[in-house]
């Protein structure tokens, strides 16, 4: 279930601590990768043993050999701020999880209105079903969120970059105003990873990455990690106690191999992501590209300061065109599937209108939206793939 950061200090880069953190060959029997423990039941040697809960593990839910080993390479990448580690079945699980061990009947959570959709379900569902109000917030408010505090607001949570339209907001002023009230921070990380964005060393107080997408990389599980520093985490490890949750060992094992290249993949994919969004600027067919690594984009210079890279995950928004022509493009195009999801290798397309449930913004882009993922296939294979959707849209105009 959880692992805390009282291990020694990794001095190595972060591409390194990807490859060398949650291995012990001498434990592992000389192999490279530790094994997959399927377990429920672990066994107490005597009477004592037993009456005392004495042992490294007491049984599966709360942890085994392999989620220890996956924990450990997150904590090094989280860094020093981080107190422990949460494994969770999915993405909207760590978030559900991470706003029930914080939150109680009565309280109030401040929400940035770009969060990914089922989050704000869970908020306007769930939470408000067990007596949690929630208020939506201009993501780019930054510290003028602090008006918006109430003497009952326990958390804020964010997404930089929303994952749809990609505001960028600014985590350190939000952050600053909730320590000030005595709230805590919640960050959907799950775009830049901690290998790009270490929010907790920018006052954020519990991090969450939908694995599913970049940790996992091969679009092959659903998985979730929860990470904490030292004032939320024993919040964050009693609710984890309390609601059961955990994760399967094929699936901790897939996001342990997966991790160990995440610094080669998440770099091939920021390098092909910004270079298509560029190239698409340049099409007639575009009218605004939204990616935050763009110099032109609005949330530009917050990503220079608070990031040390991007995804492969942006959108853009078409010039006005019928929906019989974007749906031309998007037949159109092979390299890029219709899929609800995206960190794998694979490039994806959908189309998206935030319009439909944002409360506190307006969303009027002007024309149609599509969201790009940007594999890990050639690019000029993916240039020429959208040129032929282009054309299939032009055709239908």
């Amino acid at each position: 279930m959880s692992f805390s950061n009282d291990g020694p200090v990794h001095p190595q880069q972060p591409a390194t601590r990807l490859v060398t953190a949650g291995r012990d060959t001498e434990a592992q029997k000389g192999f490279v990768n530790p094994p997959v423990v399927h377990g429920s039941t672990v066994l107490y040697p005597t009477a004592d043993d037993l009456h005392a809960h004495r042992g490294e593990y007491q049984y599966g839910r709360h942890g085994t050999p392999t989620t220890r080993a996956l924990q450990d390479v997150l904590i090094a990448l989280e860094g020093p701020q981080c107190a422990g580690v949460g494994l969770a079945p999915s993405g909207l699980a760590a978030i559900s999880t991470a706003l029930l061990s914080v939150l109680k009947a009565g309280d109030h959570l401040l929400v940035c209105d770009n969060v990914y959709r089922p989050s704000r379900n869970f908020c306007n569902g769930m939470l408000a079903r067990y007596g949690v109000e929630t208020t939506y917030f201009d993501p780019l408010t930054g510290a003028g969120v602090d008006a918006l505090f109430k003497p009952n607001t326990r958390a804020v949570l964010v997404e930089a970059p929303g994952s749809q339209s990609f505001e960028m907001p600014d985590i350190p002023a939000i952050a600053a105003a909730a320590r000030a009230h005595g709230a805590l921070v919640i960050d959907d990380n799950t775009w830049a990873t901690p290998l790009y964005h270490r929010s907790l060393e920018q006052g954020v107080d519990i991090s969450i990455q939908a694995a599913t997408k970049y940790i996992g990389g091969h679009s092959d599980i659903m998985f979730g990690t929860i990470s904490a520093n030292a004032k939320a985490w024993p919040l964050l490890a009693e609710g984890i106690r309390l609601l059961g949750v955990c994760a399967g060992p094929d699936d901790v094992y897939l996001a342990l191999r997966g991790i160990r290249t995440l610094s080669v993949r998440l770099a091939q994919h920021y390098h092909s992501g910004l270079e298509i969004a560029r190239w698409l600027q340049a099409r007639p067919e575009v009218a605004r590209v939204l990616h935050p690594a763009l110099d032109s984009d609005p949330g530009h210079a917050i990503w220079k300061r608070d990031f040390t890279g991007a995804s492969g995950l942006f959108s853009i928004v078409l010039k006005p065109a019928p929906q019989k022509a974007v749906d031309a493009l998007l037949d159109t195009v092979k390299l890029f599937g219709m899929g609800y999801s995206w960190g794998g290798f694979e490039s994806l397309i959908i189309p998206f209108d935030c319009g439909e449930y944002r409360t506190a913004t307006k969303w009027a882009p002007g024309g149609p939206a599509l969201r790009l993922h940007i594999g890990l296939e050639s690019i000029d294979d993916l240039k020429a793939d959208l040129d032929r959707g282009f054309a299939a849209l032009e055709a239908a105009m």
